[in-house]
């Protein structure tokens, strides 16, 4: 299907993230699933329109933008550690101000964890691991798909900014302020969740090593 195959696959990545969480969709969504069902549902949804998008770009016409070099692979390599750790630090835990959070109502200000580094984490790491993977895949169809995800993840965070803006009200400002007034790098809650997350963080990124070629026919260690 080439080409056809990948634009309708980006046409439906895109449908899928943007029509589910548009009023009245989503409040029509989770009352009938609830809140946990719908963001369980939205999330698989995500995930399987991500795979489709890139097996999609993988099977479109190959038309090189620049030539594989050996040292293009150690970008990836790199840089998909913090992405990892970013991503167990960020899922689940509180942050009233993107998505990807839970229990929001027990967020802290002054204690705001990654929150004080980066109001929306989740978009790094998408703008992280879409930006090193760029690199090594020099061919039209794979900078399409890594740049598109780049350049959405660093100007995403400016529109869930306006979306929580209006659902939180004056709330938002203050909470933000709070925030800014917080230490920079501040003792965590507990220790032990810590060390718990940053284990993850490295076990999905030794995972991803492991998976990498069952997954996307790619071995980043060959």
């Amino acid at each position: 299907m080439g080409w056809f195959e990948f634009a309708l696959a980006y046409a439906v990545f895109f449908l899928s993230h943007s029509l589910p969480v548009r009023p009245p969709l989503r409040p029509w969504l989770q009352a009938r699933l609830g809140a946990s069902g719908f963001t369980i549902a939205y999330s698989a949804l995500s995930l399987a329109a991500l795979a489709w998008l890139i097996a999609a770009a993988g099977r479109a016409p190959y038309v090189a933008l620049w030539d594989w070099a050996p040292w293009q692979v150690h970008v990836p390599l790199t840089f998909m550690g913090p992405v990892c750790l970013i991503l167990a630090l960020s899922i689940g835990r509180p942050n009233p101000f993107s998505f990807g959070g839970a229990r929001n109502d027990q967020f802290d200000p002054a204690r705001p964890g990654i929150v004080r580094v980066w109001r929306h984490p989740l978009l790094l790491a998408l703008a992280l691991w879409a930006a090193a993977h760029v690199v090594p895949n020099g061919d039209l169809a794979h900078v399409i798909l890594f740049g598109t995800f780049a350049a959405f993840a660093l100007l995403g965070g400016r529109l869930i900014d306006r979306r929580k803006r209006r659902e939180m009200g004056p709330e938002w400002q203050r909470m933000r302020d709070r925030v800014a007034d917080a230490p920079f790098l501040c003792l965590p809650v507990s220790w032990q969740r810590l060390a718990t997350r940053m284990a993850i963080g490295i076990g999905l990124y030794v995972a991803l090593l492991w998976l990498h070629p069952w997954l996307f026919g790619v071995d980043p260690l060959a």
